[in-house]
């Protein structure tokens, strides 16, 4: 397996953890494990982020193309309006 592949493969498991953390903090009755749950999702968000950068600047990436002002402005007007 490449290196481009592992780092795609880690970039998806903690994506999809992260989507589990929050989950759990929207769940957890108990405040204590509500806080232990923030701090994980924490960070992994910062480690997703770093290697985010990593992979980037390897070229691993390519992000999307940018939104224009005009699609912004929409998706702003029907958030504001929705």
């Amino acid at each position: 397996m490449d290196e481009k592949t592992m780092v795609n493969d880690i970039l998806a498991g903690v994506k999809a953890d992260l989507t589990a953390y929050q989950t759990a903090i929207s769940e957890a009755e108990n405040m204590n494990l509500r806080q232990t749950f923030q701090q994980i999702r924490n960070n992994d968000e910062s480690f997703q982020y770093e290697l985010f950068k990593i992979a980037q600047n390897k070229g691993y990436y390519k992000p999307a193309q940018k939104a224009t002002v005009m699609e912004i402005d929409t998706v702003k007007n029907e958030l504001n309006n929705g």
